[in-house]
């Protein structure tokens, strides 16, 4: 999966974990709340995955510039 995609369903996921976590808490529903929280937390991996995608490409590419302009 791209970083991207990472980023877009962690984005989702963490938006409908809010949700949740506010529904259960303006009903009493404490396994709502949980769900939330936890998917909240999903979400946020999931974003820091992509960050992490990305990173690693741009050390990729710093690198491969360096090992290009080393032949020169």
């Amino acid at each position: 999966m791209s970083s991207t995609n990472d980023k877009i369903r962690g984005s989702v996921n963490d938006a409908v974990g809010n949700v949740k976590k506010n529904v259960g808490e303006a009903t009493d529903n404490e396994d709502l709340q949980h769900e939330g929280e936890g998917q909240q937390v999903k979400g946020k991996a999931q974003k820091l995955l992509g960050d992490a995608k990305d990173l690693i490409g741009d050390a990729a590419e710093t690198v491969s510039n360096a090992v290009k302009k080393s032949g020169d």
